[in-house]
């Protein structure tokens, strides 16, 4: 899980997103993005996709399951 949330902050700021600019993209609430982020939960099937899209990525590579990219 550590891996995810390090993943997705990494990926956020190079967008150069804030966390309530994402959980606008995922129409969730801006705690619920920050879990993501602390490792505390991982987004929906619905959401993890919508992330891996957004940012051009697998969702393997999120989850850290693998190291490619795309």
């Amino acid at each position: 899980m550590e891996i995810f949330a390090q993943r997705l902050k990494a990926l956020r700021q190079g967008r150069k997103k804030t966390q309530s600019d994402m959980a606008e993209l995922l129409g969730i609430r801006l705690r619920a993005y920050q879990y993501y982020e602390s490792a505390t939960y991982y987004p929906e099937i619905p959401n993890l996709i919508k992330l891996a899209d957004y940012f051009g990525v697998t969702t393997d590579y999120l989850l850290g399951r693998s190291d490619r990219r795309g």
